[in-house]
């Protein structure tokens, strides 16, 4: 049975036999059939559909997030820190004064943080004895730069994706006039790469052996994503304009892209239709031409009708 069938990557090794050969080893692991447990399955190309990813060496591609790992932990450690910032009322920490000493200063700072800890125990009013002494170390978010560095760390992992930052929410920088066009740029810079890795590896795998001879020459892999590219309802009748008009584009053809019934053929709906005032290059003054030789013409007949009135003899030079 022809199928396709997904397998996880960590399980699957790439490398080249002695001659050069490129082939791929899968682990079946002891959580699949009771038949392909802790098995290595030997593969060749023509049966696994590879998509190699960033910095392909000729074997696997590199992951992005193992690539990026000290970036997405920065932005972790930021989501942490800020968690715990509001979790204590946004009052990072402080220091407990004592004139003496302290037998045993972790029961004090235990029943410290019980008792006016965290955003539950806010505004609260401490009672402190025997000359104890409470003095807050506040550090603005603003001085610690930690909305600043939660944002740089969005638009960082968004960079390593290639992702538009108004595509993750971050509208800093975007306005009505630009995001369009930061879409047409997320579809070419981001998507394309993309969507050519995928016929590629698509044709060089699938199509050689899950195709029939004769399907190989009907079918090809193509992914449409002129759906994205669309725009808005006066830039698509613009291009539908100009399409219809040279020819290259038939009423229902630009009708079932807009999801429109067809117009019977009958009624010219696939009509291919060109601007009258255009020309091949080539034709260019060849009207002209044929009116100047019609008119030159016309004059030489005209003087051999007028010998022929004014005698025979004359008549007969004039022919």
């Amino acid at each position: 049975m022809i199928g396709l069938y997904p397998l996880m990557p960590s399980k699957m090794t790439v490398d080249r036999d002695d001659n050069g050969h490129l082939y791929y080893s899968y682990v079946h692991s002891n959580e699949e059939a009771d038949t392909m447990r802790n098995e290595t399955v030997i593969l060749r190309p023509s049966d696994v559909l590879h998509i190699p990813g960033l910095g392909f060496d000729g074997l696997v591609g590199y992951s992005p997030i193992a690539m990026a790992r000290n970036a997405i932990g920065m932005a972790i450690a930021c989501e942490e820190y800020g968690a715990r910032f509001f979790a204590n009322n946004a009052a990072p920490s402080g220091v407990l004064e004592y004139p003496g000493t302290l037998k045993n200063p972790e029961r004090i700072r235990d029943s410290w943080n019980a008792q006016y800890g965290g955003s539950a125990n806010s505004h609260r009013v401490a009672v402190l004895e025997d000359g104890l002494h409470f003095t807050p170390i506040s550090i603005s978010p603003n001085e610690a730069q930690f909305l600043e560095t939660r944002k740089f760390q969005l638009n960082e992992i968004a960079r390593i994706f290639r992702i538009p930052p108004h595509m993750i929410g971050d509208l800093d920088k975007s306005s009505f006039s630009n995001i369009e066009q930061q879409s047409l740029e997320f579809v070419k810079y981001t998507l394309d790469p993309w969507v050519v890795r995928w016929e590629q590896s698509l044709f060089r795998s699938l199509f050689r052996s899950l195709f029939t001879p004769d399907e190989k020459t009907q079918y090809f892999f193509k992914f449409n994503v002129e759906g994205l590219l669309r725009g808005d309802y006066k830039s698509r009748m613009a291009g539908y304009a100009t399409a219809r008009q040279n020819g290259w584009m038939s009423t229902n053809d630009i009708r079932e892209l807009e999801n429109m019934d067809k117009i019977p053929a009958e009624q010219d709906g696939d009509l291919y239709l060109i601007n009258g005032n255009m020309m091949p290059i080539a034709m260019a003054g060849s009207q002209y031409q044929n009116n100047t030789g019609t008119e030159e013409n016309t004059d030489e007949n005209k003087e051999v009708l007028e010998l022929g009135d004014a005698g025979s003899e004359r008549k007969r030079i004039g022919r």
